[in-house]
């Protein structure tokens, strides 16, 4: 009621209409707060006593719960469970109203929504809601993402009227499956630094159409940016002045992806361009519906080749917010754009930013680091930050070496043999492939705690093998799936996706060269061994696809929904639905998030922004059986990981982001049980 339709219209018994709204959005300070503690309840099954609420034009729409210090916060989560079960629906459920919870023990203090204690996520194997998503509470924090975690200084700050209000009115997001998502604290400060950049330009015109009206936000892999972006879209395409907004990715997957994002928070918000003439009719339409358009950098470039002639368009004012806006290739197409659109701001998110030292050559690209081309960096929230709040898992890194050297026959790394012949080499592979079918359950923890995901029950995590060439993809398949085949008991469902992608030399950047979605410009080898793959698919899970244009984009659709577990309308998979194995050459290791996946294995040169785009696959949260996200390097890239860690969060913090080796762990533990012993 408060999220969709504030405004109740009712009849009186004299026939006359009266409506009543219960909060104003546009104008917060119209709203009255008034705070009441220690309100009583006798109607539940057990007497209660509520600590402090908060009512918002009479409703209670934010409760506190409070414990002494040095008690644990979890017993003020658990007393709201309490609460929830025995007496805030009793009666007349008054207490329904209730959007942000914030618990308290004096020294700790958390928030988090209304819903989000009903969290699909279940620890204890059963279907149906649960309290395991006490780790989904967030700490507040000031601009330079220090926790605010006393109580005095978070009440100051968090609960100040015009804070609050604006937290309820304009940063809650209420999604199509009745889900509410209170924004974290850094996700509201990117998204305040962004619309008062576009409200500066009201005031001071000459800054739009440059660097100066725009900038970028560094918000880590896995940190949120979709919602993010998704707010500060929303938001943006409501200010006066503003005429379009347009959400840019790279590729045809990320379009679909955020197409798919989007509609999540609220159906039929974006559009999308299905093609360029598509993008055209968006791009030249009033209505109000299509004020939000999500499209392809491709295709952009494309409208302004063929169709640039409307002014319009083009003088419009025009807000661009850019995905994953590291993308190598975007220097003639970002110049293209910013030299057509007159009237523009340009946001770039981004959890792996150009600087100057890794900036590399780009030819004949102009724009070489992040800063040049959208501009001041508006807010940063790195790894290092997101893992300190726990917001994303830290990794667990195994290297595990594949070569034996001449003299002595122990197996050992050996850097410089980087020839195909010795990577690919039928005994290395078939050795992988074994430790890979050996360690699969352990990595995965499909002998571990089982769990429920979406009221489906689970048991254990899924995984993507990344590769370097479509050649070793083939030949892992093949190997694979042939020693997975002869094993006793249940057998790993597995698939592949790749398609034609230039042979380019590595990028010194680390950046992943991108896969064309059109597989129909491979060679016709790995063509035809793509449709017997896809025939392999279409025969486990009984569906029909294949390589040309319409049935590869089909199968790759599919297959992110049964990488994520999701089905078409968003409900979970059961788990015989789902994949076990992706092979990749790039896709998925960029942009792709399903919180199920928790293992990567990796037998490519990874560096840089590709190394970290590629592990943070497997670091979404989702519960505590899931507790790192395990990446298994069968080449040795610890300086790679140390190098890429230092340049995308800070260069001492190595042991916050890697988890220790367990006989690190292990040796500290024995040496404080001989301490307590002594």
């Amino acid at each position: 009621r408060i999220q969709r339709s504030p405004v109740i219209d009712f009849q009186l018994d004299d026939g006359a209409i009266r409506n009543v709204m219960l909060l104003d959005r546009d104008h917060i300070y119209r709203n009255s707060l008034q705070v009441f503690n220690q309100y009583a309840t006798g109607k539940g099954v057990h007497d209660n006593r509520y600590d402090v609420t908060i009512l918002v034009n009479g409703l209670p729409l934010v409760h506190i719960e409070l414990k002494r210090r040095g008690r644990p916060l979890r017993e003020a989560f658990d007393q709201i469970e309490r609460y929830q079960r025995e007496s805030f629906w009793s009666g007349l459920g008054f207490f329904e109203y209730v959007q942000v919870f914030v618990i308290s023990n004096g020294t700790e203090t958390k928030y988090y929504s209304n819903t989000t204690r009903w969290s699909h996520v279940s620890e204890k194997g059963r279907g149906g809601k649960s309290s395991a998503s006490f780790k989904f509470a967030s700490w507040w924090t000031d601009a330079a993402n220090r926790k605010i975690c006393d109580l005095v200084p978070f009440a100051a700050t968090f609960l100040s009227k015009g804070t609050l209000l604006m937290i309820l009115t304009h940063y809650c997001v209420f999604d199509v499956t009745d889900n509410l998502l209170v924004m974290r604290p850094y996700q509201i400060c990117a998204c305040e630094r962004i619309l008062n950049r576009i409200l500066v330009s009201e005031y001071d015109t000459s800054k739009l159409g440059t660097v100066d009206a725009g900038g970028y936000i560094w918000h880590t892999t896995g940190s949120g940016k979709t919602l993010t972006s998704f707010k500060t879209a929303q938001l943006a395409a409501k200010m006066e002045g503003v005429g379009k907004v347009l959400f840019v990715v790279d590729r045809k997957d990320l379009d679909y992806q955020t197409m798919r994002e989007y509609e999540k928070f609220q159906k039929g918000a974006v559009n999308g361009s299905r093609n360029t003439r598509a993008l055209a009719a968006n791009l030249e339409s009033d209505a109000p519906d299509k004020r939000i358009c999500v499209t392809t950098i491709q295709k952009l470039s494309s409208y302004l080749d063929h169709m640039a002639g409307n002014g319009k368009v083009l003088e419009r004012h025009t807000v661009f917010i850019f995905d994953e806006c590291h993308r190598s290739q975007f220097g003639k197409m970002h110049k293209a754009i910013a030299s057509s659109f007159k009237n523009y701001h340009m946001f770039g998110f981004t959890g792996t930013p150009i600087f100057a030292q890794n900036a590399g050559s780009s030819g004949d690209v102009d724009l070489r680091t992040t800063e040049q081309a959208f501009g001041d960096c508006l807010h940063a929230y790195t790894v290092i930050d997101a893992i300190g709040d726990g917001n994303v898992l830290p990794f667990k890194i195994d290297y595990v070496s594949t070569f034996k050297s001449k003299g002595t026959g122990e197996r050992v790394m050996v850097e410089s043999i980087d020839t195909d012949t010795a990577w690919r080499s039928p005994e290395r592979l078939r050795n992988i492939s074994t430790y890979i079918l050996d360690h699969f359950d352990q990595k995965t923890k499909r002998k571990g705690r089982a769990y429920s995901y979406g009221g489906q029950a689970r048991r254990g995590f899924n995984a993507i093998l990344a590769c370097d060439s479509i050649k070793s993809a083939e030949s892992y398949y093949r190997v694979l799936r042939e020693m997975d085949g002869k094993r006793e008991g249940s057998h790993l469902k597995i698939a592949a996706i790749f398609s034609f992608a230039p042979n380019a030399p590595e990028d010194p950047n680390g950046f992943l060269d991108d896969e064309s979605m059109d597989a129909e410009g491979m060679p016709q080898a790995d063509r035809d061994f793509l449709d017997g793959a896809i025939a392999d698919y279409n025969a486990m899970f009984k569906t029909n696809f294949s390589t040309d244009a319409k049935g590869f984009d089909g199968y790759y659709k599919d297959v992110a929904r049964r990488m994520k577990g999701e089905a078409d309308d968003g409900s979970a998979m059961p788990a015989p639905e789902c994949l076990d194995l992706l092979i990749v050459v790039n896709m998925f290791l960029t942009g792709f998030d399903a919180k199920t996946l928790n293992t990567l294995w990796v037998d490519k040169n990874l560096r840089m922004h590709g190394l970290i785009q590629a592990f943070s696959r497997t670091n979404r949260i989702l519960n505590s059986v899931k507790a790192f996200g395990n990446i298994v390097c069968f080449r040795n890239l610890a300086k790679n990981v140390d190098e890429a860690i230092g340049l995308f969060g800070d260069p001492k913090a190595g042991g916050i982001v890697v988890l220790k080796p367990y006989s690190e762990y292990l040796s500290a533990y024995c040496r404080d049980v001989d301490s307590l012993r002594k």
